[in-house]
């Protein structure tokens, strides 16, 4: 089992940059993929980006592509997301989940969710 916890969210102006983090508790993540799903008013929870143990990544629809950056630090059981030139569009709760490796393949977890606003 897995608690995720994130952190970095808040209140942003049109074109600044915020830097979400995931820390994760009661087991290692190392071997986990990891990665950030968001959901806005009124919409479906989107993929926004994973990322695999040895570090590639993979990201969502085009519009992140350029502006996300997903990275990990194992030593530190954290993900981070790095969103740059923030758009109004992009708020949304922001969510952080860990798929489970090894005896526990096949489970996933989530974080509670941040909040993230973009103001134009």
């Amino acid at each position: 089992q897995a608690e995720l916890v994130e952190s970095g969210g808040g209140l942003v102006q049109a074109g600044g940059s915020l830097r979400l983090s995931c820390a994760a508790s009661g087991r290692a993540v190392n071997a986990d993929n990891m990665g950030w799903f968001r959901e806005a008013p009124g919409k479906e929870r989107m993929f926004v980006a994973d990322i695999r143990p040895s570090g590639s990544s993979t990201y969502g629809a085009g519009s992140v592509e350029g502006r996300f950056t997903i990275s990990r630090d194992n030593a530190k059981n954290t993900v981070h997301l790095q969103i740059n030139s923030l758009k109004p569009e992009d708020t949304a709760v922001y969510y952080c989940y860990a798929d489970g490796s090894g005896h526990s393949r096949g489970s996933r977890w989530w974080g509670q969710g941040i909040q993230v606003t973009v103001s134009s």
